[in-house]
């Protein structure tokens, strides 16, 4: 019965972090039992029970409880394979947003060796809109998990096509994640080649890309400042914020920061 396979998901991440806690005692139990599970589960028939692996997956990274050895000989290569062109539509759309949503956890060369080169191939999907959006809408994420190096050669032609799409819905979500994709990159590329991206997307035919852009306009100006003058950052969940001086060290100055404050603060840096 799907549902029994769905709840027998949920309970896996309690269940492991119990044996972690118990290791002594349980030494191979989770990778000889429990982890064949789930990666077994990521490809079920039924929607739900793959939608419960997926989230016991990514609760089980954020834990530090997937040995990296598991992570790319067990689960990259399901993902990959999920997410290959001839894949069924509906897996592949899921593959795509579970390697968007775990790239953050992996280690860099995990990342860059095993994912990336596929995540480029979907930014280029002619077939499912679906998989170009999710790709545009964690652009920035993606960026963040490779690095500058990697962004600059591979990333930001992807970044070009997508923010050129025909597809409105892509030209915003590009706009959205701008500035986080700006922030990873070099003031140089930032300007010769950013800049005039960005230009085309405040002038976009449609009005919610335009709307979308203007709202990233203060935070794409903000990585231009010099961040250990202007205290400008990037949080973990890929928000900007201003780090606070040392006199409001213990003040609630690091929350945040809205868009206007976002644009106060870069125009004050610049």
């Amino acid at each position: 019965e799907p549902t029994v396979r769905t709840e027998l998901m949920e309970q896996i991440p309690p269940i492991a972090i119990f044996l972690q806690e118990s290791r002594p005692k349980f030494p191979t139990a989770f990778f000889e039992y429990l982890m064949p599970i789930v990666v077994r589960y990521l490809t079920d028939i039924n929607n739900q029970v793959r939608k419960a692996s997926q989230e016991a997956l990514l609760i089980l990274l954020e834990q530090d409880l997937v040995a990296q050895s598991d992570i790319e000989n067990k689960v990259c290569p399901i993902l990959l394979d999920l997410s290959a062109p001839d894949s069924d539509d509906e897996y592949k759309v899921e593959a795509v947003n579970i390697i968007c949503k775990m790239a953050s956890m992996l280690s860099r060369t995990t990342v860059e060796h095993m994912l990336l080169p596929r995540f480029c191939e979907l930014c280029s999907d002619g077939k499912l809109f679906q998989v170009r959006k999710i790709c545009a809408a964690n652009f920035g994420d993606i960026c963040n998990a490779v690095g500058q190096e990697a962004t600059e050669r591979l990333l930001i032609p992807k970044f070009f096509e997508l923010c050129s799409d025909s597809v409105w819905g892509m030209r915003k979500a590009c706009a959205e994640c701008f500035m986080a994709v700006s922030y990873t990159t070099s003031p140089e590329v930032r300007r010769s080649k950013l800049s005039p991206l960005f230009i085309s997307l405040v002038s976009d035919t449609c009005r919610w890309v335009r709307q979308a852009a203007f709202q990233s306009l203060g935070p794409f100006i903000s990585t231009f400042a010099n961040p250990s003058s202007a205290g400008l950052y990037i949080r973990e969940d890929g928000t900007l914020s201003i780090r606070p001086s040392a006199q409001d060290v213990n003040s609630n100055s690091c929350q945040p920061s809205n868009n206007i404050t976002l644009m106060s603060s870069s125009a004050n840096a610049a």
